[in-house]
């Protein structure tokens, strides 16, 4: 691998609607990892394409350096492609095995990667896929096959850069941590778009997006995230700081130009009584007047000192709108039995069972979480808990009201405004009280009116949340589908602080470990 260099200078790129998202924007990336993270929405999935020239900047420039390997989100196969076409390989795969066969010509022995086989092997066994078939049709992989495997490729490739978009999103667990694994051992440079905490263990360095611009923080995660709360708490000090100190300089101002004022005014009386010679009125007016200069001056120095620490210091303050809740009392009460699901077993006509035997109780405000690999019935299992599915065989009990918000929160439906959404939820809910309960959860004024097949995923599950949490009566047992999986970093927080408040039941499933451990989870029920 050659040393890759990524330089923006003085980058700026706006939406085609005119909304600013990049501004001035000077970084250099080289040979370590980076993370990048921000608020969703900022940026960061625009970055990376400025950077390998998808998009073109509204003002600056980028200058890269070095071979790129790019895995991006929501992969999807195309129609009839191999494996071997998903991993970037079927063709100098092809041109070997034309020279194997005998057929080769002198092109291909000129082009040939005659190490590539073996590369592809040992990529494969990295990423857990040893032995996969490159003549496979991609679209019989999982979507963490298909993850997994496009990785293997670009090890294989050997890349100078990697640019990495959310890459472990509706991964699980094991998946997850291999790909923090590989991460970790990776020697080139890497960029990497994400909000998996374990995963941003592994980097080098911390870049945060924000409406101050690029900051830029040595290290992993955690000390990312102590820094960062070190930085904020020392930015609103400075503010406050700043604020004392130029109203002070305001009452200094404003009782030196109050004495002033009396001293004038006291000249000016003894002028109209005439008992002192001329000569030294004028003498005395003059030198008034020569100090009332200088401390005029000396008072707009100090003022405009003032005014520029205090924004100096206001500049360093982001002024954004963050999530934080309070959730109100569900009143469960201990030793209530929540769930109890009895011999459950669940699967569709002709197919195969994705749950047999399954036995679960919760009882009282317990926290659970259900994990296991993807295709194991993670999501059956709360579907069944829910009331969305009757198992084939087996008991469901359902001891209290509960609220299932799936990956999709399909409860918000698609055909309505934010607000009417929460209405039909909460019938007894008037325009106001729903208003006002969006607020809590940002869609204050007019964004309360927004479609909701118009919000981002991360929006609907702030929707959902105000929704359930904030309507008629609480829930007593809150259902959770992968609540992570479209949150930025501060609204996971945000999330993770309310749930570790509430005082009803946790039925979750989740792959985020930080997550699990954040909200109180009890128990672990394994699936597969």
């Amino acid at each position: 691998m050659s040393s890759p260099s990524v330089t923006l200078d003085s980058l700026s790129f706006s939406t085609p609607d005119g909304r600013s998202l990049l501004d001035n924007l000077t970084l250099t990336f080289g040979a370590e990892r980076t993370g990048l993270v921000g608020r969703n929405g900022v940026g960061k999935s625009t970055l990376l394409r400025l950077i390998l020239g998808e998009a073109a900047p509204s003002a600056g420039a980028v200058t890269l350096r070095g071979r790129v390997g790019v895995l991006r989100q929501a992969l999807v196969p195309p129609p009839g492609t191999s494996v071997a076409d998903l991993m970037g390989v079927a063709e100098p795969m092809a041109r070997l095995a034309r020279i194997e066969a005998g057929e080769g010509t002198g092109d291909d022995f000129d082009d040939a990667d005659w190490t590539l086989p073996a590369r592809l092997e040992a990529a494969l066994a990295e990423v857990d896929l040893p032995g996969l078939d490159l003549d496979r049709p991609a679209a019989t992989l999982s979507g963490g096959q298909v993850t997994r495997a496009s990785l293997a490729g670009l090890i294989a490739a050997e890349p100078d850069l990697l640019l990495l978009d959310e890459p472990t999103n509706n991964l699980d667990a094991d998946a997850r941590d291999l790909v923090a694994q590989v991460l970790g051992r990776w020697k080139g440079g890497a960029i990497v778009v994400s909000h998996d905490r374990t995963l941003l263990r592994q980097v080098d360095r911390i870049v945060e997006l924000s409406s101050l611009g690029a900051q830029v923080f040595g290290g992993g995660y955690d000390l990312y995230a102590a820094r960062k709360a070190e930085a904020e708490a020392a930015a609103v000090r400075d503010l406050a700081d700043a604020e004392k100190q130029a109203a002070r300089v305001a009452r200094e101002v404003q009782v030196a130009t109050e004495r002033k004022a009396r001293k004038d005014a006291a000249g000016k009386r003894s002028r109209a009584k005439g008992d002192q010679p001329k000569i030294m009125l004028d003498f005395r007016a003059e030198r008034a007047e020569s100090s009332g200069g200088r401390e005029t001056r000396l008072a707009e120095r100090l003022s405009g000192e003032a005014a520029e620490a205090l924004s100096a210091a206001d500049a360093r303050v982001e002024r954004v709108r963050r999530l934080a809740f309070d959730l109100p009392p569900s009143g469960l009460a201990t030793g209530k039995t929540v769930l109890a699901l009895e011999d459950v077993a669940f699967g569709y006509p002709g197919a195969v069972l994705l749950l047999a035997g399954r036995s679960l109780r919760i009882a009282g405000p317990e926290r659970v979480a259900v994990s296991g690999p993807n295709g194991s019935g993670k999501t059956t299992l709360l579907r069944l808990a829910a009331g969305d599915l009757e198992p084939t065989a087996g008991k469901v009990v359902r001891g209290v009201k509960a609220a299932f918000l799936d990956q999709q929160t399909a409860l918000l439906g698609d055909d309505a405004t934010l607000v009417a959404a929460f209405r039909r939820l909460n019938p007894a809910s008037g325009d106001n009280a729903a208003r006002a309960a969006l607020a809590r959860f940002l869609f204050r004024n007019t964004a309360a009116e927004k479609p909701v097949a118009a919000l981002s995923g991360g929006e609907r599950l702030r929707a959902a949340l105000a929704c359930v949490l904030l309507g008629d009566a609480p829930p007593q047992l809150l259902i959770l589908d992968e609540p992570t999986n479209h949150l930025d970093l501060d609204s996971i927080g945000a999330v993770e602080a309310a749930l570790a408040g509430y005082d009803g039941a946790l039925l979750v499933v989740s792959h985020d470990r930080d997550f699990l451990a954040a909200i109180g989870v009890e128990r672990e029920i394994g699936l597969g």
